[in-house]
């Protein structure tokens, strides 16, 4: 059966929208640093057009073309849209005397841009306020591209996010930000060349720009639904929506012009419950009750819907059924999962059994570009069972490399499997051809032929895919077993999000970098003052654990004055930066040495698709 069979190509609507309201695009698309460096590129996806070529699924093709078109919207009167500058949007609303933006983009240099081109055509309006609808760094980290701390700190700038913003959006960086930072270079394909063969985008957005990441706090927490604020005469009532796609988040509507802004809750693709990068797992029933508190709230007067990622949809009676839909979508995931986890089923048996109704089926809003029907379903199963089945032969198994030599061996060895795996290839069994080969990997790393058919099954997993993240991880180990280790082509813990660091998410930070075993005989313990911050604290590292608690009477080997400037610079282990900008040790000078003696920070480059 011919995909045009299965999809209903013949709706354009989509086509529509994205065009509709373009006023202008830069050109050439190419947008740099102040090395000269491209951090974006629009241009370079140029080659998405006509019809599907056989290596890229017919559905992802058309979702690329829609979400590939870049420039400068109009939303309507007074609302503006730069789409295609980066993963996300940067939206632009009009007040008496200037605008407010939503959302400034990934990089500084994206969300300059973006801003540069809506004044060519809307006129040089001094920025307002800027507003963040929730905590991933597609949605703040450009921040300094469109204002700056010192108009923020003058009050010339409100910096609007919902209450818990800044927590989240440090520690989703500081925790484990290396280990996703190398998840999401497969993610999005960073390292993939960008032709018919390779990335043709990631469903929701393109890729993520490379340039500057910053920060700046919120100087206003909307901390419950149906706050009103009105800025330089714009009218917004706020919805909070926590636990949703991110931990806080928030929609808000425009009453005056009849809009809503539903953030990153409802786009035009089944979004994840659990990302290819890691996360935590996100709650598909609560996001799905936020919708619908969305559409009670605000859906009798809206007549479009906008969001971070994607276009517009307009028409009152579009925008609520687009919103209906994607509630729908998420609660039925939710519902079926808990009722299959309920029959006994795991999140693997799950994820094949489970089908969509085919009234949200033939909606190409509810399709798996970016999240997929088979990994969110095994996320549901995960928030509420956790890894283990049930099974106990599955609760004590070997680590893959110990298995892998074990099921090579029963196997008849790698020679013997490679060439079971090759006719298993040849009738189409992608699924298990990448299992068992999977297991010669780990078993033996370098094995030629093994690696060669494994990489030919990758491919061929990547190119069939409709999902783009798919696409993208199945092509990116591809490269790896062909090409060798990629790495991590960001850093993940940018300066500006260190600068806003608290001392406690510090001590996190040293904690999970401690080396237990290199750390088991140490008994060290500070005092730490924080002028900036106006509190001390204590530490203990003993047995391998290093603690913080409230400042309480007793000796110590030294007490430490930390100014904020320090603190970022001891975030990145660098002493005499830390020394150059006010640390003070008073006491045992070795102290704090012997703490970061025993650091073993992240690898950015660990190996994924070998041991």
């Amino acid at each position: 059966m011919s995909a045009e069979s299965i999809f209903p190509f013949d709706d354009t609507q989509d086509f529509e929208d994205t065009h509709r309201g373009f006023i202008a695009s830069v050109s050439p698309g190419t947008i740099t640093n102040d090395r000269g460096e491209v951090v974006w590129d629009c241009d370079s996806y140029d080659f998405i057009a006509g019809e599907a070529p056989p290596t890229v699924h017919p559905s992802l093709w058309r979702q690329s073309k829609l979400v590939a078109k870049h420039g400068l919207f109009k939303v309507l009167d007074s609302i503006y849209q730069v789409r295609g500058f980066d993963l996300s949007n940067i939206t632009f609303v009009e007040g008496d005397t200037g605008i407010i933006i939503i959302d400034p983009l990934i990089s500084t240099e994206t969300a300059a841009a973006a801003l540069k081109l809506y004044r060519e055509h809307r006129g040089d309006r001094p920025v307002i306020a800027v507003i963040y609808t929730h905590c991933h760094v597609d949605h703040f980290g450009g921040v300094k591209g469109v204002t700056t701390q010192a108009d923020v700190d003058a009050g010339r700038v409100q910096i609007i996010a919902p209450a818990g913003f800044l927590e989240p959006a440090i520690a989703e960086n500081l925790y484990v930000g290396t280990a996703m930072a190398r998840r999401a270079g497969y993610m999005y394909g960073a390292a993939l060349p960008r032709t018919p063969h390779g990335s043709v985008g990631a469903g929701l957005g393109q890729t993520t720009s490379t340039g500057t990441v910053t920060l700046i706090p919120p100087t206003v927490d909307i901390t419950e639904t149906g706050q009103e604020l009105t800025i330089d005469g714009v009218r917004i009532v706020f919805q909070l929506a926590p636990g949703t796609e991110a931990p806080a988040e928030m929609h808000f509507h425009f009453p005056d012009h009849r809009a809503l802004c539903i953030a990153e809750n409802a786009t035009h693709t089944l979004h994840n419950i659990l990302t290819l990068r890691g996360a935590v797992v996100r709650d598909a029933h609560i996001w799905a009750h936020y919708l619908g508190e969305a559409i009670e709230m605000f859906g009798d007067h809206t007549d479009v819907v906008f969001a971070s990622h994607h276009w517009p949809t307009w028409d009152h009676d579009r925008a609520v059924g687009f919103l209906a839909a994607q509630r729908d979508l998420y609660g039925y995931l939710h519902d079926q999962t808990v009722r299959m986890i309920n029959k006994g089923y795991t999140g693997t048996e799950i994820a094949d059994r489970i089908e969509m109704p085919p009234a949200l089926d033939k909606m190409w809003s509810t399709h798996g570009y970016y999240g997929s029907l088979s990994h969110n379903v095994k996320a549901i199963y995960q928030r509420y069972m956790g890894w283990y089945d049930g099974n106990p032969a599955r609760l004590w198994r070997h680590a893959p490399a110990e298995a892998a030599k074990r099921y090579v061996d029963f196997m008849g060895g790698a020679d013997a499997v490679v060439a079971k795996a090759r006719k298993s290839k040849e009738d189409g069994d992608l699924r298990w051809t990448a299992e068992v080969l999977d297991h010669v990997i780990f078993a033996q790393p370098n094995h030629t032929a093994g690696r060669a058919l494994f990489a030919e099954t990758l491919e061929a997993l990547g190119l069939g895919s409709e999902n783009g993240t798919w696409r993208n991880v199945y092509l990116s180990a591809a490269t790896e077993l062909r090409n060798g280790n990629l790495g991590t082509p960001t850093a993940s813990s940018p300066t500006d999000v260190l600068a806003v660091l608290a001392p406690e998410m510090f001590f996190d930070a040293v904690a999970i970098q401690i080396d237990g075993p290199r750390a088991w005989d140490l008994n060290v313990s500070l005092r730490w003052v924080f002028p900036d911050h106006g509190t001390v604290l204590r530490t203990r590292l003993r047995n391998g654990v290093f603690s913080h608690n409230a400042d309480s009477p007793g000796p110590v080997d030294a007490t430490l004055t930390v100014p904020r400037a320090a603190l970022a610079a001891l975030a990145m282990a660098d002493l005499p930066r830390a020394q150059s900008a006010g640390l003070t040790i008073d006491g045992d000078l070795t102290a704090l040495s012997r703490i970061f003696g025993v650091l073993d920070p992240g690898d950015p480059a660990f190996e994924i698709i070998v041991p």
